[in-house]
């Protein structure tokens, strides 16, 4: 799907207003996800992603390929959302967690594993919602776009090994959170396969 965006792009760069709309259709929820998961409000979410694609029209005769075209609109969602946390001054409080190790962080992914993948990634998707918005927004790219550590740093600006460190700060906050939530659903779980 993503093979034709150069093709809307050069349409759009000719003058065809209306090519932009089938772009804007391919990632406007994805934008919106990703804007939603750093800013925690709904509203806010809804005007910076609207920013982000008159950031992104404005400056498409810019985007030179160099990357794909989906990790350049997530890289302008991403400032764009930086922008209006530093515009509204807003302190985000980062949830104090207990140090995990991998071999816990392990522990969960093959609980995880249990479960049906539509709950398994319903699950992820409610607890990385409870997450700060910068530990949310790494892992909605990593675990539902399926990035790369360089795709995402080229998202967020950073060397892909400060990428790594802070993708295992985020899972273990990920981890604490659904050890949490899925206890009791592994427990329904193992409780529905036996009957």
């Amino acid at each position: 799907m993503t093979t034709n965006d150069q093709y809307f792009i050069n349409q759009v760069i000719e003058g065809d207003t209306n090519a932009f709309s089938v772009l804007v259709n391919r990632y406007k929820d994805l934008v919106f996800t990703l804007t939603l998961r750093i800013l925690k409000n709904r509203e806010e979410a809804e005007e910076v992603a609207q920013d982000t694609f008159i950031k992104v029209y404005k400056s498409l005769s810019k985007f030179k390929g160099d990357s794909k075209f989906s990790t350049w609109i997530y890289k302008i969602a991403y400032n764009t959302s930086l922008d209006r946390i530093k515009k509204n001054k807003k302190h985000i409080n980062d949830v104090a967690i207990n140090e995990f190790t991998e071999h816990e962080i392990k522990t969960i992914d093959n609980a995880l594993d249990k479960l049906e993948q539509t709950e398994q990634e319903q699950a992820i998707q409610d607890c990385i919602a409870l997450l700060p918005g910068e530990d949310s927004f790494l892992l909605t790219l990593y675990y539902f776009e399926e990035l790369s550590l360089d795709e995402i740093s080229e998202t967020v600006g950073l060397k892909p090994n400060n990428v790594k460190v802070k993708l295992f700060r985020s899972r273990k906050k990920l981890a604490t959170i659904l050890k949490q939530k899925l206890e009791p659903e592994l427990i329904e779980y193992y409780e529905r396969g036996n009957k």
